[in-house]
């Protein structure tokens, strides 16, 4: 039987629990688990002290199973559940789980640097390989490598939760900039209309004021002519008159 999705952490083999909704296979072991759990999902019981040494192996498996709760699925009417190898491993199988990670990342094309969700995936599940090798072992070990995943986990997720958050500001930031930038072009185009416009007020301006003045200019000419000529005129006749006083006035 094939599992519903490949993952680096081991599971055993796959048995069928039943046929249908109310037929049971005794093949199965009893799930301490419910349904398909996430492996992130709540605190994690302390692990059971035993005394014996048979005990402490069935500890540590139930431990196990409760860190990484067994999948279930359907194929037709056929319930299948799968189960997290409780076997030992072996420097081979340390090995072995590295050269699967290398070809797995190259498979999936992750990318070496930066965010990559595949690579995050493939890596959180060799550590929960590590885990469920190190739980095999010793339970209390495996559930405080449990706590330093979810550490690592809520850790992630409050720096994706940021990098968004930067992603979002980022882009209201630019269109508040390029909004910016539009209205600042629209208003210096109509700053230079309006400047275009002062000047040719100006310019009008100046040319009435040159015509004014032009034409004061020969009015004052005319006024300073006429001055002039009367000016002349009187001293004339001022001339006349004097000459006739002299004449009409005896000599001594």
């Amino acid at each position: 039987m094939i599992p519903p999705t490949d993952s680096l952490l081991k599971y055993s083999t796959p048995v069928l629990i039943s046929r249908t909704t109310e037929e049971k296979s005794p093949k199965a072991r009893p799930s301490r688990a419910g349904p398909q759990q996430s492996s992130d999902s709540g605190p994690v019981p302390p692990a059971p002290r035993f005394s014996s040494t048979e005990d402490t192996w069935k500890g540590n498996e139930a431990t196990l199973d409760t860190i990484f709760p067994p999948r279930e699925w359907m194929v037709g009417k056929q319930q299948w559940l799968q189960q997290v190898s409780s076997t030992p491993c072996t420097r081979s199988d340390v090995v072995r789980l590295e050269e699967l990670l290398d070809t797995n990342l190259q498979r999936r094309q992750a990318r070496d640097t930066g965010i990559c969700p595949v690579r995050r995936e493939l890596y959180t599940q060799c550590f929960d390989e590590i885990i469920r090798q190190v739980t095999i072992n010793c339970a209390e070990r495996g559930l405080l490598l449990l706590r330093v995943r979810d550490e690592i986990t809520m850790s992630f997720a409050v720096h994706e939760t940021l990098y968004e958050s930067s992603i979002g500001f980022g882009m209201r930031k630019a269109l508040q900039a390029e909004q910016g930038k539009a209205d600042t072009e629209k208003s210096t185009a109509d700053l230079k209309n309006e400047i275009h416009d002062l000047n040719r007020e100006l310019n009008e301006e100046k040319a009435k004021c040159d015509v004014i003045e032009q034409r004061e200019a020969e009015k004052r000419q005319v006024e300073e002519k006429k001055f002039t000529e009367e000016i002349q005129f009187l001293k004339r006749t001022n001339q006349q008159l004097k000459n006739q006083l002299e004449g009409i006035t005896p000599k001594k």
